[in-house]
């Protein structure tokens, strides 16, 4: 079957921008989403595996020069692990995957060089709103010159001190008959197996076949992406002669937020409110990630207790991929009581008449009810009582400090 356009799965032409490909997605995504258009699922998909491609500039430019076989040519263990799998079922055909990708009789890959990984801090307003950044690192690419040849063409040389191994073996005797066998780089070749006479080494790379250039890439991050999620760029590794280019991967790194605390989707705040907002209702704005002041308002006669908490509805974080989707925000509320002797006897005694009436208890008369004071609690007073206060008292009139004298009677 015909190869499915992209572009006019999103509707956008060639030449279109990241914030156009972007918008266009969102809004086919909310139209054709499961949950409001049930019956078309295999259109969302499209979408979807459309927008995985189309908003990458690596998967873009492979698309754009080799089409769709481009990308099953160049997707290996772990490529688009999103849009090969079982989410899209061999939407557009083929088994095992779209395009018929899952099947065995992949041909052999050659070795691959390691993943670089760089840090990006972000704020919780950027994982809300979503932000592109600019990250610029230092790469290693193969020399333009020698086209990662080292010199002039034919001028490489094998190794005598290892034979083209680009590994020295040297034996050690331990004892009779019995030897050691030690590997280490060969020292001449520095492992490379080959040589190039000075003369006819590169001038750009001075043999080393690779040099090292800046790069700037450019990071999306979408809303409601984590903190510790992981942002790979394919194939922008350092590079190396017959080694197949590793990948730079970015780690999304959270920084803590003075109102705001995040927990999957949902988000948290606290809120303190006096005794009065506490009976008699309250209103209060917020002041949300996207520049937004949510008015929050509580009617009065519905008590807020102490360490209460509150829901506002799909006002917490934006669900990955699905924006238009968001947690809820939860606020628990702290309250502050008066401090003391903050009205006089007579308004205390008009607000009990207001209040909720007391709790009535019957004082027990006899020698055995003892009416005791309540004071402040101090810790550093902790283990003390009346009979060590008593003998502290008294120590103050003894001559010596801590010395307790005591009179005899005589008889």
């Amino acid at each position: 079957m015909a190869e499915p356009d992209l572009y006019k799965i999103l509707s956008v032409n060639k030449n279109a921008s990241t914030g156009e490909i972007k918008k266009a997605y969102y809004k086919l995504a909310k139209e054709f989403h499961p949950d409001k258009n049930p019956d078309a699922g295999d259109k969302f998909k499209e979408i979807s595996f459309a927008y995985e491609v189309l908003s990458n500039p690596e998967k873009k430019e492979t698309y754009d020069r080799y089409g769709i076989q481009g990308l099953k040519e160049g997707a290996g263990p772990g490529d688009f692990p999103d849009i090969f799998g079982d989410l899209f079922g061999g939407i557009f055909g083929g088994g095992g995957g779209p395009f018929g990708f899952g099947g065995g009789g992949r041909s052999r890959r050659r070795q691959r060089g390691e993943d670089s990984y760089h840090p990006l801090k972000v704020t919780l307003e950027d994982l809300y709103n979503g932000k592109t950044s600019k990250l610029q690192l230092a790469k290693q690419v193969i020399c333009s010159k020698c086209h990662g040849e080292g010199g002039k063409p034919g001028s490489s040389v094998r190794c005598t001190t290892c034979s083209g191994r680009g590994i020295k073996v040297t034996l050690r005797q331990l004892g009779p008959g019995m030897v050691q066998q030690m590997q280490s780089v060969c020292p001449t070749c520095r492992g490379e197996g080959e040589m190039i006479n000075e003369k006819d080494r590169c001038k750009v790379c001075s043999g080393k076949k690779i040099v090292t250039e800046s790069k700037v890439l450019e990071v999306h991050v979408d809303k409601g992406m984590k903190d510790g999620q992981k942002i790979p760029f394919r194939g922008e590794g350092d590079q190396s002669p017959g080694v197949e280019t590793g990948d730079v991967i970015v780690v999304l790194q959270q920084q803590e937020h003075d109102t705001f605390t995040r927990k999957d989707v949902d988000l948290s705040c606290t809120y303190n409110i006096g005794v009065t907002e506490a009976l008699c209702g309250f209103s209060f704005v917020l002041k949300h990630l996207d520049g937004r002041d949510l008015v929050i308002k509580n009617p009065p006669g519905q008590v807020i207790e102490p360490g209460a908490k509150k829901v506002v509805l799909n006002e917490g974080m934006p669900v990955y991929r699905n924006p238009f989707e968001k947690g809820n925000l939860i606020i628990s509320f702290d309250i502050t009581f008066p401090q003391k002797k903050f009205a006089d006897d007579a308004k205390l005694k008009e607000l009990e008449t207001l209040l909720p009436p007391r709790q009535q208890i019957t004082i027990p008369e006899g020698e055995n009810v003892e009416e005791v004071s309540l004071n402040d609690y101090d810790p550093s007073h902790r283990g003390r009582n009346r009979r060590e206060a008593y003998y502290d008292d008294d120590d103050d009139d003894d001559d010596e400090p801590g010395v307790r004298h005591v009179q005899c009677a005589h008889q």
